[in-house]
């Protein structure tokens, strides 16, 4: 256990090296890696977004791949196609964008919703299929989309089935005053982040990734996740709430969140700590609480505020 955490804190540091002033930010990019999922960071441009996913893949020693969305492009350009070579008489296979361990998807939602949905399976089953053959993708794989708010000319909404295959949507919001500072003296003369040096390997993150499922959540605590996940569902303010898969990744992030934090069992300040980056984009308000400017995070807080923290032994005997 020591040594996930290690790494995982190796992780953090090294990125904070080109990141000023996110620490929790960071962090739960790292726990989503840690979950073997993908991860949504939605912002105005020029927060740092892009910075933030290139200093993460430039931390592990895998293979990085990016793509700028556009209208134009082509479900083919991030699965892969195949062509007709005359020479062996046989169709050859092109690799397309997601065959890497890293894989940015930048402004994702400013391509059209076939495109955004060609997406689904690399991240679902980590593999693609082309022409009827299947192609397993590296181990680990994250997808780490950036968008814009929607209220941006030019985007188009992801898919819900699609919104739902990212473990968390985090924003990571404007420095403060010397924070931004601090910005302006690091990257005065180079960019920090050309010199970042990995530190750590994908066995590393393979093993992180096996320790966490390893990690234990007793029965009192699976039945806090299920009653603070089905509360969504039954808000006057929520069209629909999230589905158990939501339950699952609260799950999951509270798991990488414990052993990020040292322990191998989970306590209920991991659940909520992770509740509202997993939940708040599986759930959609009524028209009437965006008028009087309820967000996802003000119901979400409310329910972990109206909900008991159950009461027990949350390492209780196996």
């Amino acid at each position: 256990m020591e040594k996930s955490r290690n790494i995982l804190m190796h992780m953090v540091d090294n990125i904070e090296k080109v990141i000023v002033g996110k620490g929790e930010v960071v962090k739960l990019m790292v726990l989503a890696l840690a979950c073997d999922s993908h991860l949504l960071i939605e912002d105005v441009p020029g927060v740092g977004k892009t910075t933030l996913v290139s200093a993460l893949a430039k931390s592990m020693n895998g293979v990085f791949k990016r793509i700028q969305f556009t209208p134009d492009v082509m479900p083919s350009d991030i699965t892969g196609f195949s062509m007709y070579n005359q020479k062996t008489q046989s169709f050859d296979f092109h690799e397309g964008v997601v065959m890497g361990n890293v894989l940015l998807a930048d402004e994702i939602n400013r391509t059209p919703p076939k495109t955004q949905s060609s997406l689904l399976e690399a991240m679902e089953e980590k593999q693609v299929t082309v022409d009827g053959k299947t192609y397993a993708l590296p181990r680990p794989f994250m997808v780490l989309a950036t968008q814009n708010p929607v209220e941006y000319m030019g985007t188009y909404p992801l898919p819900e089935a699609q919104i739902d295959r990212f473990i968390m949507k985090i924003s990571v919001g404007y420095p403060s005053h010397e924070e931004e500072k601090s910005i302006l003296q690091l990257y005065e003369h180079d960019n920090p982040i050309e010199s970042l040096k990995p530190v750590v390997s994908c066995e590393d993150m393979l093993h992180v990734q096996g320790k966490v499922r390893e990690v234990y959540c007793s029965s009192i605590m699976m039945d806090y996740i299920v009653e603070i996940v089905t509360a969504t569902r039954h808000s006057e303010n929520i069209i629909l709430g999230s589905s158990p898969r939501g339950s699952l990744y609260v799950l999951n992030a509270a798991k990488a969140l414990a052993l990020y934090n040292g322990r191998d069992y989970v306590l209920p300040d991991d659940v909520k700590e992770v509740f509202l980056p997993v939940i708040s984009h599986r759930i959609l308000l009524r028209n009437e609480a965006k008028f009087n400017k309820i967000t996802p995070e003000n119901i979400l807080t409310d329910i972990l505020n109206r909900v008991e923290v159950p009461a027990g032994d949350y390492y209780e005997t196996k």
